[in-house]
C-alpha cells in the first residue's frame, strides 16, 4: 500500500512538472495557430491539427520547433514554393506565393508576439511584400533565416537594433535597395548572406568593421564600385561576391580565408602576391573577370587548396618548370587566358579532368592552343590601343566638359530666373519624398534619390541667385516626382464655380461648423458631390506664402484621409493682391461621423471587429500625417467629429493639417466650451488625443464632454471584470474577445497617460491595435465555427 502511494506521488509531481515547465502558454498557441493561418495552412503545419501542445509536435526536415518552459525559441519551417519568378512584379502569383489577401505586416506583427524566439528559419513558403520594420521586435533572435521567398524593397534599417543576432539570411529574394550601411552595429553577427537579390550599389565600408563575422555572402546582385580593404576582417573564412558587376583591383583580405568566390566580377589589375600567403586557403575562383600580369606561382603550392579556379581572365606570361603543386589540389582551371611556355610537370601529370588549359599559347596540345604570336600580339595591340584609347578618351573628356560646363551655366541661369523669384518663404515646409505605396511594389529610394537631387540642385541655384532665398518655394516642384496614382487630380477651382456647386453658399447647402471653418455641401457640375470649407484669413500670409502652404497641403495623400480635391482663393490669384478667404474643396463622405455610429440612436452600431478596423484606419491615417512629411503634422484635430466613414465603413479622417494654413484654431469656439472639454485639453497632442477616441470606442460617446480626471478614474475601473462590464459599452462587450479588450486597454491606458515621455509612439498604437484584431478576427471565426 505505501508502495503503491509512493508511486502514485511520483507520478503526480512528474505531471505537475511537465504541465507547469513545457506546456505552452495559451497566447503561444494561439500565436502559433495565427501564423499557420497567415501561411496559409502549409502541409509542413499539418501536424499541429491535433496536437494540443505544439513543443511536442513531430521534427522533420520541413519542420522544428523547440520550447524553453512556457515560451517558443526555435521555430523553422521549410515550404516547397519556388522563389525566383521572372514574373514577378511585387504582387502575388498564383501556386508560388501566398495568396492576394496575405499581409507581411501582419504576419510579422503576429510573428513578433513570439518575443523569445532565439532562431527562426522560413524558406521556400511564399511570403511576399516589403519586410516590415517591426521585424525588430524580435529582439531575442540570434538566428534568421527568410530565404526563397519574395520579400522585396529595402532591408530594414531597425534590424540593425537586433543586438543578439549571429546569423543573418535572405538569400533569394527581390530585395532592391543598397546594401545597408549599418550592420557593423550588429556586434554578434558571424554569417551575414544575401545572395540571390537585386541589392545594387557598393558594398559600404562599414561591412569591414565587423571583427566577428566568419561568412560573407553577397553574389548574384548588381552590386558595383570598388571592394573595400577587407583586411580588418579577422575572423573571415568565406568570402562569396560572384555574378555582380565589381569593378576594382584585388585588395587586402584576411589571411584566415577558406574560400574566396569572386567570379563573374569586372575585377582588374594582376593577383596580389599576398593571394600565395592564405594557408587556411582550400577554393578560389576569380575566373571571367580582367585579371592581367602573371599568377603568384605559391597559389598552386598552398597547402590546403583543393579547387583553382582563374579562367577566362587576360593573364600573363609562363608558369615556371618547377612549379610546385599541392598534394590537395584537385582541380585547376587556367583555361582563355594568354599564358606562354609550356605546361609544368606538377600540372601536366594531373588528370585531363582536371585541370582545364584550352585557350592560351602554350607549348602542348596544339589543337586547343593559339599560337604564340596570338598572345603576343594581341598583348601589344593592347597595350597601344589602349594608350591611343587614353589619349582619344582625355581629349574627348576635355572638349565634353568645356561643351557642358557652357551648357550648364547657360541652364543655370535661366533655371535660376524661373524658379528663384525674390521673396522670402518658410524652409520648414518642405515635404518628404516618400511614396509608402508604390506602383510596382518595390522600393521607391531610387524616387527619393531623384527629389533629394532635384532640392539639392534648386538649393544651390538659388543661393547663387540670391543668398536670401530658402528651399520652400520649390515644394512643388520636388513634389511632382512624387507618384500620386489612385487619386484625384488636384484642381484650381474659379469661385464661379463653388457658388454655382453651392447656389451661391445659400443655407440649404450649409453642413454646420467644422474644427476650423464653415462647411457647405456642393454638386459640381459632373454631378459629384464635394464638402467646401471655407476659411476667413488674416493678413499674415503673403498671397505667394499661401499658395506655398496649398501647395504642400495638396500633396498629402492617403486612403484614409478626407481627399482634398482642390481649393480656391478668393481675391485674386496676383502676388500684390489682397486675400479675404480660400476655400478648401474635399470629397464628400456620406456616411457621417464616427460619433454617431457609437450612438445607441443608429441601427446598426458598430460591433467590436468594426470599431477596431476604424481605429486601424485612423491610426494609419495619422502615422502617415506624422512621418509622410518633414515635419509631420502632430496638431491634427483629433476627435470621433471629425472621423467619417463612407458607404463602406471606411474611415477617414477629416480636419488635418490646416493649421499649416492658419494658426487660429477655433480658440473661439474653445472658450465657449470651457476648459473641461477633453478634446481641448491637450490640444497638440494626436497620441493623447487618438487614446480619448479609443476610450470613446471601448465606453461610448457620452464621454466626450468628460474630464481628465473622470477618464483617468474609468480607466482603473478596466482591471477588473466587474469594473469592464460597468464601465465599457455592453455593443463591446457581447461582440468582443477578452484578450482582444485587454490588449487595446492596455495601450489606450499608455496613450492617455499625463506624462508626456509615457506615451507611445503611433507605431506602437497602430500595432497593437493590428495584433487585438487578429486576435478578434480568430475569436469570431471560432463563434461562427461553433454556431454551425
Amino acid at each position: 500500500m505505501e508502495c503503491a502511494i509512493r508511486v502514485l506521488v511520483v507520478w503526480f509531481l512528474w505531471v505537475c512538472f511537465i504541465s507547469d515547465s513545457h506546456q505552452l502558454q495559451t497566447s503561444q498557441t494561439q500565436v502559433l495557430q495565427q501564423l499557420r493561418k497567415h501561411l496559409e495552412y502549409p502541409e509542413p503545419l499539418e501536424v499541429w491539427n491535433n496536437n494540443r501542445d505544439l513543443c511536442y509536435s513531430p521534427a522533420s526536415s520541413q519542420l522544428s520547433i523547440a520550447c524553453d518552459e512556457n515560451s517558443v525559441v526555435e521555430l523553422k519551417i521549410m515550404g516547397d514554393k519556388s522563389s525566383k519568378d521572372s514574373k514577378f512584379n511585387g504582387f502575388s502569383i498564383p501556386n508560388q506565393t501566398l495568396s492576394d489577401g496575405f499581409s507581411v505586416d501582419s504576419f510579422v506583427t503576429t510573428l513578433a508576439r513570439l518575443s523569445d524566439l532565439r532562431v527562426l528559419s522560413l524558406v521556400a513558403l511564399g511570403i511576399w511584400g516589403p519586410l516590415p520594420d517591426k521585424i525588430h521586435r524580435l529582439y531575442s533572435l540570434e538566428f534568421l533565416d527568410l530565404s526563397s521567398n519574395f520579400l522585396y524593397g529595402s532591408i530594414p534599417p531597425k534590424i540593425s537594433a537586433m543586438a543578439k543576432l549571429q546569423i543573418f539570411t535572405l538569400d533569394g529574394n527581390y530585395f532592391n535597395d543598397t546594401v545597408p550601411d549599418w550592420f557593423d552595429s550588429l556586434t554578434n553577427l558571424t554569417s551575414l548572406s544575401l545572395k540571390n537579390n537585386q541589392l545594387r550599389g557598393p558594398i559600404p565600408p562599414s561591412l569591414c568593421r565587423i571583427k566577428t563575422l566568419t561568412d560573407l555572402a553577397l553574389s548574384q546582385n548588381d552590386i558595383s564600385g570598388e571592394l573595400p580593404d577587407l583586411g580588418g576582417l579577422t575572423s573571415l573564412h568565406l568570402l562569396d561576391l560572384r555574378d555582380n558587376q565589381i569593378d576594382s583591383k584585388l585588395v587586402e583580405m584576411p589571411k584566415t580565408l577558406v574560400t574566396v568566390l569572386l567570379s563573374n566580377n569586372s575585377f582588374s589589375g594582376e593577383i596580389p602576391e599576398q593571394f600565395g600567403e592564405f594557408r587556411m586557403l582550400q577554393h578560389l575562383d576569380l575566373s571571367s573577370n580582367s585579371l592581367s600580369g602573371m599568377p603568384p606561382v605559391n597559389l598552386f603550392g598552398l597547402p590546403n587548396i583543393s579547387y583553382l579556379n582563374l579562367a577566362s581572365n587576360t593573364l600573363t606570361g609562363s608558369l615556371p618548370n618547377r612549379l610546385s603543386c599541392s598534394n590537395a589540389l584537385g582541380f585547376v582551371d587556367i583555361s582563355n587566358n594568354r599564358l606562354t611556355g609550356v605546361l609544368p610537370p606538377c600540372l601536366s601529370s594531373m588528370s585531363n579532368k582536371r585541370v582545364k588549359f584550352g585557350g592560351n599559347c602554350l607549348s602542348i596540345d596544339q589543337k586547343t592552343q593559339h599560337q604564340a604570336s596570338y598572345c603576343k600580339e594581341t598583348h601589344t595591340k593592347k597595350d597601344s590601343a589602349s594608350k591611343g584609347i587614353s589619349v582619344g578618351i582625355l581629349v574627348a573628356v576635355i572638349a565634353g566638359i568645356v561643351i557642358v560646363l557652357a551648357f550648364v551655366a547657360f541652364g543655370f541661369l535661366i533655371l535660376c530666373r524661373k524658379l528663384c523669384p525674390r521673396g522670402t518663404s518658410d524652409q520648414h515646409l518642405l515635404t518628404k519624398a516618400v511614396q509608402d505605396n508604390s506602383v510596382t511594389g518595390f522600393s521607391s529610394d531610387v524616387l527619393r534619390m531623384q527629389v533629394r537631387f532635384y532640392l539639392e540642385f534648386i538649393s544651390v541655384c538659388c543661393l547663387f541667385h540670391d543668398s536670401t532665398l530658402r528651399m520652400g518655394g520649390f515644394i512643388s516642384q520636388a513634389a511632382k516626382l512624387v507618384t500620386t496614382q489612385g487619386f484625384p487630380a488636384y484642381h484650381l477651382f474659379s469661385i464661379e464655380e463653388l457658388k454655382e456647386a453651392t447656389n451661391n453658399f445659400d443655407q440649404s447647402s450649409f453642413l454646420g461648423h467644422g474644427s476650423i471653418g464653415k462647411i457647405y455641401k456642393g454638386r459640381m457640375e459632373n454631378g459629384t458631390y464635394v464638402a467646401i470649407r471655407c476659411l476667413a484669413l488674416f493678413k499674415r500670409y503673403s498671397i505667394r506664402n499661401l499658395k506655398l502652404r496649398l501647395d504642400l497641403l495638396s500633396k498629402i495623400r492617403h486612403p484614409n484621409l478626407v481627399c482634398l480635391l482642390g481649393h480656391c482663393i478668393d481675391g485674386g490669384e496676383r502676388d500684390d493682391s489682397s486675400v479675404n478667404r480660400v476655400f478648401l474643396v474635399y470629397e464628400y463622405v456620406p456616411n457621417g461621423n464616427l460619433h454617431l455610429h457609437l450612438s445607441d440612436s443608429l441601427e446598426k452600431v458598430l460591433k467590436w471587429s468594426e470599431r477596431l478596423a476604424v481605429l486601424i484606419s485612423v491610426a494609419k491615417a495619422v502615422h502617415y500625417l506624422h512621418t509622410g512629411m518633414v515635419p509631420g503634422f502632430f496638431n491634427n484635430q483629433l476627435k470621433t467629429n471629425n472621423i467619417l466613414l463612407d458607404e463602406n465603413r471606411v474611415a477617414k479622417l477629416s480636419d488635418y493639417g490646416l493649421t499649416i494654413i492658419t494658426k487660429e484654431i477655433d480658440k473661439q469656439g474653445a472658450k465657449e466650451e470651457g476648459a473641461k472639454s477633453l478634446q481641448l485639453a491637450k490640444l497638440g497632442d494626436d497620441v493623447y488625443n487618438f487614446g480619448l477616441i479609443i476610450f470613446e470606442m471601448l465606453v461610448g460617446p457620452s464621454v466626450t464632454q468628460k474630464s481628465e480626471a473622470y477618464v483617468l478614474s474609468e480607466m482603473v475601473s478596466f482591471s477588473s471584470q466587474d469594473g469592464r462590464r460597468r464601465v465599457v459599452d455592453p455593443i463591446v462587450l457581447n461582440t468582443c474577445s477578452q484578450e482582444s479588450l485587454s490588449t487595446v486597454i492596455s495601450i489606450t491606458n499608455k496613450c492617455i497617460s499625463p506624462e508626456c515621455v509615457s506615451r507611445p509612439s503611433l507605431e506602437d498604437v497602430l500595432w497593437n491595435l493590428q495584433y487585438a484584431a487578429q486576435i478578434q478576427a480568430n475569436y469570431d471565426g471560432d463563434q461562427r465555427s461553433d454556431t454551425a
